[in-house]
């Protein structure tokens, strides 16, 4: 019988934001983005340990007003706009490693995702754990109208758009082979092995945790965040 696996969960919350400066402490439903995730996370039964990864002093101290660490500021070199998820997860890993403390996989909990909630990690964990697949990351239903058989692309060197093969297309909505897309992701639980070893998050072996699409909502641009704030009404915080 396999023991079971230990988790690090880590929110992923630099000070840099582009899109929307300060994002990860703006206002949503008169909590900082961030909360919503702080606060899902360490609802969570299945994770051992949530902490922030920031280069930020005020996120690590807002992060802190609602349960979860930081155990440390994350250093420059990888907390620019091209730092990876990767190297941002082998550093806590290393940060723990150095302590003597393993983790056998990570909860990659973005703010960005705050109406994630905690029975969807604790369903995610859960699925993770029954099926033991090197990666798993949350994904929803792409739209019919999104899907590769409405794609339209130039053809060539023309600025006209058109379908690549419109005479074996599914035109009709019910037809259509339904597809999901990664939502995010609002949750990717990754093998530590596979970040460590091999530099990566995907593994050999990918399972999807379907969510819905008020659940899956993402925020990156303005208009995002403006949705979100429509959306309150829909969700909870707590």
């Amino acid at each position: 019988m396999t023991s079971a696996k230990r988790i690090l969960a880590i929110v992923p919350a630099r000070g840099g934001s582009k899109g929307i400066p300060r994002k990860n402490v703006a206002d949503l439903g008169g909590h900082p983005l961030i909360a919503w995730t702080a606060v899902a996370a360490m609802a969570s039964q299945g994770l051992d340990r949530v902490i922030v990864s920031t280069d930020d002093a005020e996120i690590a101290a807002t992060a802190g007003k609602y349960g979860v660490e930081a155990p440390f500021l994350r250093p420059p070199e990888i907390s620019g706009d091209t730092a990876s998820a990767t190297e941002v997860i082998r550093h806590a890993l290393n940060f723990y490693a150095d302590q003597g403390i393993d983790y056998d996989a990570v909860a990659y909990l973005q703010p960005t995702s705050p109406f994630r909630r905690s029975s969807h990690i604790d369903e995610a964990l859960a699925l993770f754990a029954r099926l033991s697949p090197d990666t798993l990351v949350s994904v929803q239903k792409v739209p019919h109208n999104m899907s590769a058989g409405s794609v339209m692309r130039p053809l060539g060197t023309s600025p006209d758009l058109f379908l690549e093969s419109p005479a074996g297309q599914k035109l009709r909505r019910q037809d259509k082979e339904v597809l999901f897309a990664r939502n995010g992701p609002a949750i990717l639980i990754c093998s530590a092995a596979d970040v460590l070893r091999h530099d990566r998050l995907y593994g050999e072996t990918v399972v999807g945790f379907p969510m819905d699409g008020i659940s899956s909502h993402d925020i990156d641009e303005p208009l995002d965040l403006d949705i979100a704030r429509c959306l309150l009404p829909l969700t909870t915080f707590a």
